[in-house]
């Protein structure tokens, strides 16, 4: 057990003081589990105080409004997290008589919660035996053993879930499972980390073998995919023309502009790329160009281009999802960074 009381002992000397490490409440645990997914705790602990300051309990997480909770949701991006939070609170008001679940078999059956949610919550509420496995917890293990089959792929997922498994400490399973997350995301970093001073670096296979650097084994991503957005600007007198972004694709209910994707970054000088916007705005528009920003997604570069646009028409019944809003309640919007960055740069 000396692994376990190395990382439990390093714990209760090291550990960060985070709101959430003070009780057992599964709701305010899955919101901060949610928060900070794919998200590091100083950009996420600011999301996570005004989700609890606004709905304090699930019923009032549940009877707000989507469009409050993407504007709150606003900039941590993968908005579908926060969609999904919604249901899962409005799914906890219906099925489980507004009592958040606390064990892992009822967790794993709500909306965007996974193995690793499902076992992190139900173990910080309730004590239940479940190692939680994140990318933290990865890194900590391939160090520790020396394991180097990928931790993206099929077979290492299940090998690090067994190891994790057989390690955790059963006699406190919340506690163990904090020690090893924070372990991994405090003092054995992906980069650089201070083996020097590692309680466990006598016994670390990476330390000893000097492939730190080189572990855990990572299958490269995909290319990621290029877009192309050129949005047109158009304000008269106090409004501005909004378009609400529909489903199966990214931003799914936020609000950007009139867009037309190309395959490429277009001029308005192109001949297809103005066919296009006469097309859709009419022969007599004038077009300028304002500015262009590259916008980082996980999976996508997206290359956007503003325009400003005069003397346009628009068929609101055929682009239902296009709507006049006063410039000064724009604001109260749920809307992409690359939008609310040039919002702010602009008006």
């Amino acid at each position: 057990m000396t692994f376990q009381f190395e990382l439990i002992n390093w714990y209760q000397a090291n550990k960060r003081d985070l709101p959430w490490r003070h009780t057992t409440d599964a709701y305010t645990i899955w919101l901060s589990e949610i928060i900070l997914q794919q998200t590091r705790v100083e950009q996420g602990l600011p999301y996570f105080n005004s989700f609890l300051s606004n709905f304090p309990t699930v019923n009032d997480f549940a009877n707000a409004t989507e469009a409050k909770v993407l504007k709150l949701w606003q900039g941590l991006g993968y908005y579908s997290r926060g969609r999904n939070m919604h249901a899962t609170a409005q799914i906890v008001m219906n099925n489980y008589n507004g009592v958040f679940p606390t064990l892992h078999d009822d967790l794993i059956k709500l909306k965007g919660v996974g193995e690793y949610t499902a076992a992190a919550i139900s173990s910080f509420s309730s004590g239940e035996a479940r190692a939680v496995v994140d990318g933290n917890v990865f890194r900590v293990l391939a160090r520790y053993y020396g394991i180097d089959t990928a931790i993206n792929s099929q077979e290492g997922k299940k090998q690090f879930f067994k190891l994790a498994n057989e390690m955790l400490y059963k006699e406190d399973p919340a506690l163990y499972n904090q020690a090893i997350m924070e372990f991994g995301a405090i003092q054995c970093k992906p980069k650089s980390p201070d083996c020097g001073i590692c309680p466990l670096r006598l016994d670390c296979f990476a330390y000893n073998n000097s492939v730190v650097n080189q572990l855990p084994v990572k299958l490269a991503k995909a290319e990621k995919k290029h877009r192309y957005f050129n949005y047109f600007v158009c304000v008269e007198d106090d409004k501005i023309l909004v378009r609400e972004r529909q489903a199966k694709d990214i931003w799914q209910h936020l609000y950007d502009f009139p867009c037309i994707e190309t395959e490429m970054n277009c001029t308005v000088m192109d001949g297809d790329f103005r066919t296009a916007i006469k097309n859709q705005f009419g022969d007599s528009t004038e077009i300028t160009f304002i500015s262009y920003k590259k916008h980082l997604l996980t999976h996508q570069i997206i290359h956007v281009q503003f325009f400003g646009l005069k003397n346009y028409i628009f068929n609101f019944s055929k682009q239902k999802e296009l709507n006049w809003v006063l410039l000064n309640t724009l604001d109260e919007l749920p809307q992409p960074n690359v939008i609310r960055n040039f919002i702010d740069e602009n008006f």
